[in-house]
């Protein structure tokens, strides 16, 4: 932390902003799970999304950099120092779009670690009177605006797994696979067999989707796993 805050005070340039975007990866550091720190990482970056009028990061990754849980370290972490290393380095560029790159790039070592593609660079910002579309966001594949929906009403499951931190994918009668996604803080806790349930997904705010089990009142973030 004092070598964050000596690489804060170096650059006059950054705003109250990017030091709440470090003070957030930093809190990610609780986390053991590599991929949920990545998303942790992504949400972290938040108030810079927000100052330059961007779309927000996904919900699922603020609410990860806002109250990370803590869980025992799992795997390599030398790729999690690299990001942070570079991520503080980043705050020599005085311009924060040029910043925000900087950021999403610092992150290639953990990409790299976890087998995922190169993050995409920040877009533009959004025009003052512009729609909102569905963006890249880091840490996913970017999703069509309109991703197709399953039907109308209920669906039955075909058969669903959980990874090891709870998170699920399931396959739909039609054949259609649905994942969780990794930050979202609901865990499901379904031990019946798969056709026993049904499911509806409808789109909820900032393009996201959200599913629902008959039954239940939970409702869970997930995205297309095809």
């Amino acid at each position: 932390m004092a070598a964050a805050a000596l690489l804060l005070t170096i650059c006059p340039l950054s705003a109250r902003t990017r030091d709440d975007v470090i003070t957030g990866m930093f809190r990610c550091a609780a986390i053991g799970d590599t991929r949920v720190w990545l998303d942790c990482y992504y949400g972290a970056a938040q108030p810079v999304r927000a100052a330059l009028g961007m779309i927000p990061a996904q919900q699922a990754q603020v609410r990860l950099a806002q109250n990370p849980p803590a869980s025992a370290p799992a795997g390599d972490p030398g790729p999690r120092y690299q990001v942070t290393a570079e991520a503080l380095r980043c705050n020599g560029v005085a311009d924060e779009r040029q910043w925000l790159n900087c950021y999403y790039a610092a992150a290639g070592p953990v990409r790299a670690q976890l087998g995922l593609p190169p993050a995409p660079q920040a877009p533009p910002p959004i025009p003052g009177n512009a729609p909102m579309i569905a963006s890249a966001q880091p840490g996913r594949q970017p999703a069509p605006a309109q991703a197709a929906l399953p039907t109308a009403g209920w669906v039955q499951m075909s058969s669903y797994r959980f990874n090891r931190n709870g998170i699920f994918t399931i396959v739909l009668a039609n054949g259609q696979q649905w994942q969780q996604l990794s930050g979202d803080t609901n865990l499901a806790h379904w031990h019946k067999p798969a056709e026993s349930y049904q499911i509806r997904i409808t789109r909820g705010a900032l393009h996201s989707l959200n599913l629902k089990v008959k039954g239940e009142a939970a409702n869970y973030k997930v995205e297309r796993a095809e």
